[in-house]
């Protein structure tokens, strides 16, 4: 059985990832101290309390994640309620959290966007959309373009989500793509301006679907957890060959 220093672990991550790098909407890297050796580990979206659940009755010594259990917009919380329900089975079990949010969503190789946009068949990958200051998702081209009904059901096959779709009624095919996972509702603006066909996200505003179908770009939106579920499993994947480390993957039945 292989074992890691948890410190090692979260240095390398860290690195990896440029975590420093980010501003973010909370702390990346470790969120919870545990274990100080790793040899078993459980992969997950987000740290909720069923994750945390099935983490523990696993007997893993860490869960890594692409949503933590602390952000800026909750302000200073207390340990009480359903936040003690996610946080406390960790300290208790001496389970490590490891959370990287935007720098996840960002990598181009391992990251939300680049996962995703692989499995759609898009190439030629670069950098695409801004989120506090660094880009966050990717762009590419279609080897052979497609039309709106065929990019849809490619996207809800891939996710296994039904797709929300602000469709500008033309009959242009679709080649370039612009991807930005999770909840960036309004960086549509962002791909119509780079002149791409269409952009690809998770979550869409009522005004968005409006704005971006009168805009001439074709708005597909796919689940929060269902477009940021591959990034997680890509870094599962990764760690599993680099380290040898037992890796498990958690699914959620979240549709949102």
């Amino acid at each position: 059985m292989k074992v890691l220093k948890r410190d090692e672990l979260v240095t390398y991550l860290n690195n990896y990832f440029e975590a420093s790098l980010f501003e973010d909407y909370g702390p990346n890297g470790l969120q919870i101290e545990g274990s100080t050796e790793i040899s078993k580990i459980a992969y997950a979206v987000s740290a909720t309390r069923e994750s945390v659940e099935q983490a523990c009755d696993l007997g893993v010594q860490a869960l890594i994640v692409h949503h933590g259990v602390f952000w800026n917009f909750h302000g200073v919380r207390t340990l009480t309620g359903p936040f003690a329900k996610r946080v406390l089975p960790l300290i208790k079990k001496e389970i490590n959290l490891i959370a990287y949010h935007l720098p996840l969503d960002a990598h181009l190789e391992l990251g939300n966007a680049a996962a995703l946009a692989h499995k759609l068949q898009l190439q030629e990958l670069t950098p695409f959309g801004l989120t506090k200051g660094r880009s966050t998702g990717v762009a590419g081209k279609f080897k052979t373009p497609l039309t709106a009904a065929e990019l849809k059901q490619r996207i809800s096959s891939v996710t296994a989500h039904q797709v929300i779709h602000a469709d500008p009624e033309t009959n242009q095919t679709i080649s370039t793509l612009g991807i930005i996972t999770g909840g960036a509702n309004s960086a549509w603006v962002q791909a119509h301006r780079a002149g791409l066909d269409a952009y690809l996200t998770g979550e869409i505003s009522e005004h968005d679907w409006h704005e971006a179908r009168e805009s001439g770009i074709h708005y597909f939106a796919a689940g929060h957890n269902g477009t940021e579920q591959f990034g997680i499993q890509a870094l599962q994947s990764h760690l599993s060959q680099k380290f040898g480390l037992e890796g498990i993957y958690l699914p959620s039945a979240n549709p949102a």
